[in-house]
């Protein structure tokens, strides 16, 4: 399972840090990501990292947003800068991997709402 969390309102401009922490005994996380889904809109990949720390990025938030990993908290995160309306949506976290128990695992969070202000 995942939980997210950091989202709210901020003005144009501004910088917010979501984070996702996963539960359970994780033997290893192989990628994590996070999309976001604005009404009426379909779900986007914003950033993406994997094991080996190579990181992806939707051209429209690249140079803004930085995503990370922390394998020993398992956590992800998305450090948001330079925040702009069209950036206003719903996000969520997805990791992928290998639990303690050798089950594969693929968890999306719940969402959390980011709304930027113009």
């Amino acid at each position: 399972q995942l939980q997210a969390s950091g989202g709210g309102l901020v003005q144009t401009g501004g910088s917010l840090r979501l984070s996702c922490v996963a539960s359970g005994n994780i033997l290893k996380t192989n990628s994590a990501g996070w999309y976001r889904q604005a009404p009426g809109k379909q779900r986007e990949l914003v950033a993406a990292i994997n094991s080996d720390g190579y990181t992806n990025y939707a051209d429209s938030v690249k140079g803004r947003f930085t995503i990370s990993i922390n394998n020993a908290k398992n956590t992800v995160s998305l450090q948001m800068n330079n925040l702009k309306p069209e950036d206003t949506a719903r996000y969520y976290c997805n990791t992928n991997g290998v639990r303690t128990t050798l089950v594969m695992f693929d968890s999306w969070g719940q969402g959390t709402q980011l709304t930027v202000s113009s």
